[in-house]
């Protein structure tokens, strides 16, 4: 579809096939090898870096450049290499060595990054748990992920304290910002001390430890339709590849705009969306350390606050799911404010409308961006940014060099042509290691170095790619990814149901919000409010259903018994 927008004369001035064959010639900053990853040889990218240690070194380079800030907090590069380094030799204090899990749960936080990059360095697997989870949920991946240190704040702190029992791994609980002390629990600041006092600290080394590309580097919390959340295994390599297939998206557009490469220069960026994401620790957190750019974290997303932070620190790059970025264009208040600054407005995660990135474009005079990604791809794979995005506003942009798409038939093995519609699969050296302790699902999903995405698509002639659907009943809130056997699993704890499905219903700012229809039990009541309520004592707070439906019968099946969700869907249509 076209936005109607006229796009420069010219344009575009090279394929997208010329444009990678000069950013990856020999020589060139974007030159891939092939390499063999966990026996599979792997286009990678030639010149990323060894590993995350490797990275906080290079961040350490940008000396006195401001890194964080948050609200009166400010952070340069060298005072937060002093609070990893601190950190790090306190967790081999501690007994952490390579391998073992550290998990780190807290909002966005300039303490997020220390324990971050602290554990990744000494070799240990790094384990960020979703802010948003429940105690009984934060159990779960402290406990499957056997974490034997965590590293949190007052919020999850006070979550989790009433299942210290079931928790017998855990040996440790660091937290910071804490109101008062608390018995059994260390305060981070006793170890690297309040933000405004890292840059005091011991100009350190950081402990040397052996690593390599592909040893085990984080475990990231996803979830299928059924059973319990997986983690996804990622390495050195998985984070490390994502500086560089940013950068090349980025050079790819300027020269099919016909326009010569840029200097390197640094850019201040609203970082809104969780740290405990893949797009935000991955594909924006790796990128800023590399460069030395500014990343700004907010205490709770509020678009006037945005506002002012955007023209204060001159902020050039925000977004991270369709909601901000309709947030950011709808209310009344922008037009007091200088927000000249922006220069591109990116988002994945959810559905977005192809109106956005006319609006984007008109309001702001920035770039629309999106891409597409999941956590067992450490984000990026594929990204769509300026002309490319307003002329293909539906589709979620071709890959970045080190990565390979096919669309499969139903066997999974037969490619089929472009334009025909199949399930996704992807390659690269940003794909995990598997699924944590779960051979079974890993077999299931990770074959011969591809992923198996679940998420049905296309590609058209030129590589672009366009999401059809999603095969397994997920919901995307905002950029929240609500499982719908979840959430029906914590309506069928009620006595009154005796069936129930969950699915998205469409929001114009959010994507889709989570519906559910149920059906009660004879003689057996409930209302919609009182199901809502039973249901935030066993989920988190943005997987409740925002609208439920009594259906009177049971709920149409099919003839292997699965619910006919698309006819539930109908039900919710104005």
């Amino acid at each position: 579809m076209s936005l109607g927008i006229d796009l420069p004369a010219g344009w575009p001035a090279m394929s997208l096939g010329q444009a990678q064959d000069l950013l990856c010639a020999p020589g060139m900053p974007f030159e891939t090898e092939l390499v063999e990853v966990r026996g599979v040889p792997t286009r990678v990218w030639k010149n990323a870096l060894p590993s995350l240690a490797a990275l906080v070194a290079q961040g350490r380079s940008h000396g006195q450049a401001t890194f964080l800030v948050y609200e009166d907090e400010r952070v340069s590069y060298d005072a937060w290499h002093r609070a990893v380094a601190a950190m790090a030799a306190h967790l081999q204090a501690l007994g952490v060595v390579k391998g073992d899990r550290v998990a780190l749960a807290m909002r966005n936080l300039p303490e997020w990054p220390v324990v971050f990059y602290a554990a990744v360095s000494i070799g240990a697997i790094c384990v960020p748990l979703n802010a948003w989870w429940t105690g009984a949920e934060l159990v779960y991946g402290l406990n499957n992920s056997g974490a034997r240190v965590l590293v949190c704040d007052g919020e999850r702190l006070e979550r989790i304290l009433p299942h210290r029992a079931e928790l017998p791994a855990l040996e440790q609980v660091i937290a910071s910002r804490l109101d008062a002390p608390v018995q059994g629990v260390a305060r981070l600041e006793d170890v690297i001390g309040v933000s405004a006092a890292w840059a005091s600290l011991p100009d350190a080394e950081l402990p040397v430890v052996e690593l390599h590309a592909d040893d085990p580097a984080t475990i990231l919390y996803t979830s299928g339709t059924t059973g319990n959340p997986k983690g996804a295994l990622g390495t050195h390599r998985n984070f490390l590849s994502n500086i560089l297939s940013s950068g090349f998206v980025a050079a790819r557009g300027i020269l099919r705009r016909g326009e010569p490469l840029p200097a390197p220069a640094k850019k201040v960026m609203l970082t809104v969306i969780p740290l405990f994401h893949a797009t935000a620790c991955s594909a924006t957190m790796m990128g800023a350390v590399a460069g030395g750019h500014t990343i700004v974290l907010m205490y709770k997303w509020d678009p006037v606050k945005a506002f002012g932070i955007i023209e204060r620190e001159k902020v050039n790059a925000t977004g991270g799911v369709p909601t901000i970025a309709w947030q950011l264009i709808e209310h009344p208040e922008r037009e007091n404010y200088d927000l000249s600054s922006i220069e591109s407005i990116g988002y994945g995660g959810a559905p977005s409308a192809p109106e956005l990135v006319r609006k984007i474009y008109e309001t702001f005079g920035a770039m629309p961006g999106n891409g597409w990604g999941m956590t067992e791809t450490t984000a990026t794979v594929t990204t769509h940014s300026g002309e490319d995005y307003i002329n293909r506003p539906t589709s979620a942009g071709p890959p970045v060099a080190t990565a390979d798409l096919e669309i499969r038939g139903e066997d999974g093995v037969t490619v089929l042509p472009p334009g025909e519609i199949g399930e996704l699969w992807a390659r690269g050296p940003m794909i995990v290691a598997g699924y944590w302790q779960n051979p079974e699902a890993s077999a299931a999903t990770f074959v011969d170095g591809w992923v198996r995405t679940g998420d049905l698509a296309r590609i058209d002639e030129e590589g672009f790619l366009f999401i059809a659907d999603r095969a397994k009943d997920m919901v995307i809130r905002g950029g929240e990814n609500i499982y719908s056997t979840e959430v029906e699993n914590a309506l069928y704890e009620h006595p009154a149901v005796t069936d129930a499905a969950v699915v998205g219903i469409p929001h114009r700012v959010l994507g889709e919000e989570p519906a559910a229809v149920v059906h009660l039990g004879a003689g057996l009541e409930a209302s919609e409010e009182e199901l809502q309520q039973f249901c935030r004592t066993r989920i988190a707070a943005f997987k409740v259903p925002v609208k439920i439906l009594f259906h009177a019968e049971g709920l149409p099946r099919n003839a292997n018994g699965k619910i006919l969700k698309k006819d539930l869907k109908a039900l919710f249509e104005d």
